[in-house]
């Protein structure tokens, strides 16, 4: 670490702990916050201030007054916009890489990782909103000789809702935070943003909003397009929400915090949406057929996906279950092998710790037994150990807050003693992200009825594999029923999160100069549209 980067890491370059509104600096808040090393458990300057009211409403006016400017702007400038951002985010090299390995204990190789992500998530949105069919115009022509009754011409598009407000979350500080899915997402759907940074990365996050901001200036766009707020108090958060102007929400955190924010933005006189991820377990479901073949892979892939990041991913396996046989004990034991050798590591926060820990000890109370525990021991208050413990079916059944989310490295084997009493365990999972099954191609047709009751808990179903590993890609739905998400119809990964931020407007009669450029008679965007019922890009 070079000198330049050890300044910045410890916040004394670049970095001036104040909340970005309308393309200015404020700081007008009393109460004042630092980040901390967890890793060594050092404050790192400078300090950040909470925003005040009177800043939230001013960063929410400045978003309501930039939206309808920005989202008239020619789609190509907007892709522009999104792949400088990406470029600028990039080009911060090492000093944001040290910031943010030092505010969240990741390693640097996880963060560049990330980064790589962040950029190629902007990038993917630019080349979307570049070829432009993702608005799904729909066209009907006018039938004016049509009985008994003519047919009006009626031009349906997608168009944006408005200033959203983007929640950073704690364990993903680049690629789900100030530049992550659900700010790239919303910029490119034409909407202004204002993003609440997370508090355990404000450094982080202030490095990246400035890139956003340098953007947005190069670019010559309305300041107001984003607007970036601090605030270690959950109060910052509940009064941005009930800002009037703003018209949705995105967030990425736990159950009862994104639950929170669901109940005040509904509560409004104008209600919104909260596109909301929260808590999942992430079932694994091991049949007869894969145990006894691969148990060594499938216990090894096990113990590396629960304590991939120190367990502190949404798609960390938390319950696996099996039918109680010899091999499901062999691969519980092999799975419990591998934990034991795998070290604890530095959670994101002591907070986040010690919520793990009481995890941890309320399941070692309520399991059968316990089968792992890391042989290194905790030194510090943000060491997390990875462990695993064994119930039955008919205690997981009894217990149902057996299945709540522990965020961390463990997970829970559940033993059922047939196969009808797997089936029971399944069908009573509240709504995940993810649901694995592990089996032969014979195993899968004699569990078709499990693949059934999983498609409608989970929003991704995976076979022999581990669902740690989100693809950012056109397929994949990141997202399921509640409490995994508030709205399981939409995705916050790859390219479909776009749909979460915008809305169906039809124009009846409307003189062709006075439409959008996507449902004008010539197509000047060569799109591909719904002309009279049938997918075309020719003229209409």
């Amino acid at each position: 670490m070079n000198a330049d980067t050890q300044r910045a890491a410890d916040g004394q370059v670049g970095l001036h702990g104040m909340n970005l509104i309308n393309g200015t600096l404020s700081a007008e808040g009393k109460a004042a916050y630092c980040a901390v090393n967890p890793a060594t458990g050092t404050e790192l300057r400078p300090s950040f201030r909470d925003a005040t009211e009177e800043e939230l409403r001013a960063a929410v006016q400045a978003a309501d007054n930039a939206s309808s400017r920005y989202a008239d702007i020619d789609p190509g400038r907007r892709a522009q916009f999104l792949r400088r951002i990406a470029e600028r985010i990039v080009a911060l090299g090492d000093t944001l890489v040290e910031r943010c390995v030092a505010e969240t204990g990741l390693p640097a190789v996880r963060i560049v990782s990330e980064r790589g992500r962040t950029a190629a998530q902007l990038t993917m949105f630019a080349d979307l909103i570049d070829e432009g069919s993702w608005v799904e115009a729909r066209i009907d022509r006018a039938l004016p000789e049509r009985q008994p009754q003519p047919r009006p011409d009626l031009r349906r598009m997608l168009r944006p809702l408005g200033p959203v407000a983007v929640f950073g979350a704690s364990n993903f500080p680049l690629a789900f935070s100030v530049a992550g899915g659900d700010t790239a997402s919303a910029l490119a759907a034409g909407n202004a943003v204002v993003v609440k940074a997370h508090p355990s990365h404000p450094g982080t996050s202030e490095l990246v909003g400035e890139a956003v901001r340098g953007a947005a200036a190069e670019l010559d766009l309305p300041p107001g397009v984003f607007n970036l707020l601090h605030g270690q108090s959950h109060s910052v958060g509940m009064l941005l929400v009930q800002e009037g102007p703003l018209r949705a929400v995105g967030f990425t955190g736990s159950a009862a915090g994104g639950r929170a924010l669901f109940d005040i933005a509904a509560a409004r006189p104008q209600p919104i949406p909260v596109f909301a991820e929260m808590g999942s377990t992430n079932p694994v479901f091991l049949l007869p057929g894969a145990l006894g073949r691969r148990d060594d892979s499938i216990a090894e892939g096990l113990a590396a996906s629960t304590t991939l990041g120190v367990g502190q991913f949404c798609t960390k396996p938390g319950l696996v279950f099996g039918v109680e046989s010899p091999e499901f004990s062999a691969l519980i034991r092999a799975a419990a092998s591998h934990l034991a050798d795998i070290p604890a590591g530095t959670m994101l926060s002591a907070a986040i710790c010690a919520r793990y820990r009481d995890g941890v000890r309320r399941l070692s109370e309520a399991a059968d037994e316990a089968r792992a525990n890391s042989t290194v021991v905790e030194t510090g208050n943000t060491l997390g150990r990875p462990s695993a413990f064994v119930t039955t079916a008919a205690r997981f059944l009894e217990q149902p807050w057996l299945q709540q989310e522990v965020f961390g490295p463990v997970t829970l084997f559940v033993q059922a003693g047939t196969r009808s009493e797997l089936l029971q365990a399944a069908a009573v999972l509240e709504g995940q992200l993810t649901a694995t099954i592990h089996g032969t191609e014979e195993d899968l047709q004699e569990y078709a009825d499990l693949l059934v009751v999983l498609s409608r808990t989970a929003g991704r179903i995976i076979c022999n594999g581990f669902p740690t590993g989100v693809e950012v890609c056109h397929a994949m739905h990141h997202g399921g029923p509640y409490p995994a998400t508030t709205d399981a119809r939409f995705t916050s990964v790859g390219s479909a999160a776009i749909a979460r931020f915008v809305r169906p407007v039809c124009y009846q009669n409307t003189p062709d100069a006075a439409l959008p450029p996507e449902l004008q008679r010539a197509n000047p965007r060569g799109i591909l549209r719904v002309v009279d019922g049938s997918y075309t890009r020719e003229p209409a």
